[in-house]
């Protein structure tokens, strides 16, 4: 028998615990769900859901859901081949009073934040350190030369996956409602690494001058204006 077309309807009655309370802003509100897996070999979800949560632009005067905002810069980070959550599903309804809007996405699975990595591991792992700072530096350089503005790179939005025994290290970025093209590529660039800058959690100094270092030799073109950020 075949599977159900898993629509709307399916994903809005799709029920999870609460990771991220749904917060207000302006005339809408946005949260996430963590559903567990339901069965062995099948991944464990996020549902992002929204109701009247959108944007505005030249575009789109009347406002349109941050989901397909986020949507896009997925597709668009995963062409660029920056690993993200794996997009399940995203769509919108539009109702006679609002919006409600969903996107499903898979866990990242042994992957945490990078704050949650410098609480937690960095002492213990820290034969890992400079293939992850190597790896994000790398991640970064890619979207900002392609002209992408992540606009809120924080640590809790850089997810990343290391390997004691090999010493290597994956990366990934979340979060990615926010994004947007900016042009020149530099002040992409400089806009992400001066919020990194500020809201890096417990990484050191030394290691913050170490992935600017890692940052300037993939892109020696930004190595001078990275200096009010040393």
């Amino acid at each position: 028998m075949a599977e159900p077309i898993k629509d709307f309807a399916y994903w809005w009655d799709v029920q999870g615990e609460w990771v991220e309370e749904p917060n207000e802003r302006r005339e809408g509100s946005s949260g996430v769900q963590f559903v567990v897996a339901a069965e062995p070999g099948q991944a464990s979800l996020y549902i992002k859901r929204q109701i009247n949560h959108c944007y505005r632009s030249l575009r789109h005067p009347l406002g349109r859901p941050t989901v397909f905002r986020e949507e896009q810069a997925i597709r668009a980070f995963n062409q660029l081949g920056v690993r993200t959550p794996k997009l399940i599903y995203c769509d919108a309804q539009k109702l006679p009073d609002h919006w409600r809007a969903l996107m499903v996405t898979e866990e990242l699975e042994g992957f945490i934040s990078l704050d949650e990595w410098y609480e937690e591991h960095a002492d213990t792992e820290a034969a890992c350190t400079p293939r992850l700072l190597q790896d994000i530096a790398q991640m970064l350089v890619t979207i900002h030369q392609a002209g992408w503005q992540h606009s809120c790179c924080y640590g809790k939005h850089i997810f990343v996956k290391t390997d004691i025994d090999s010493g290597q290290a994956e990366v990934a970025m979340l979060d990615l409602e926010k994004v947007r093209r900016r042009w020149p590529a530099t002040s992409a660039a400089l806009h992400d690494l001066n919020q990194l800058s500020r809201h890096k959690g417990q990484m050191p100094p030394e290691d913050w001058q170490a992935l600017l270092q890692a940052y300037a030799e993939y892109w020696p073109a930004m190595s001078q204006r990275l200096d009010a950020l040393r």
